[in-house]
């Protein structure tokens, strides 16, 4: 399952988590990011327990995409200890999300 979150949760549901993180930064009107949802979605109940998975409305949240110097979207990143690990924007095929994924777990 992936968990919608927002900037006054990011830092204690990303950065002090003991499991790696993957967050996706979204917004309502992007084409890209509506079709990455679902293979994110897949990815996580695949790896369910290994990771947890969140998204964040860039939108809604400017803080957090501010901080992380989100231009393009989807930005997808992975924390793993609180920092950032791997990143990559765009859609991507499910198999390439996970063997990223998979370095990190």
């Amino acid at each position: 399952m992936v968990e919608e979150i927002k900037d006054i949760n990011f830092s204690e549901s990303v950065k002090e988590s003991s499991t790696p993180v993957v967050v996706d930064f979204w917004a309502s009107w992007c084409g890209p990011c509506k079709m990455l949802s679902p293979v994110i979605e897949e990815v996580a109940s695949e790896l369910e327990g290994k990771a947890k998975f969140f998204k964040i409305n860039v939108d809604e949240n400017p803080v957090t995409a501010a901080q992380f110097k989100i231009g393009s979207i989807p930005t997808v990143m992975v924390f793993k200890d609180g920092s950032v690990v791997e990143q990559f924007i765009g859609f991507r095929p499910k198999d390439t999300i996970k063997d990223v994924l998979e370095k990190h777990i």
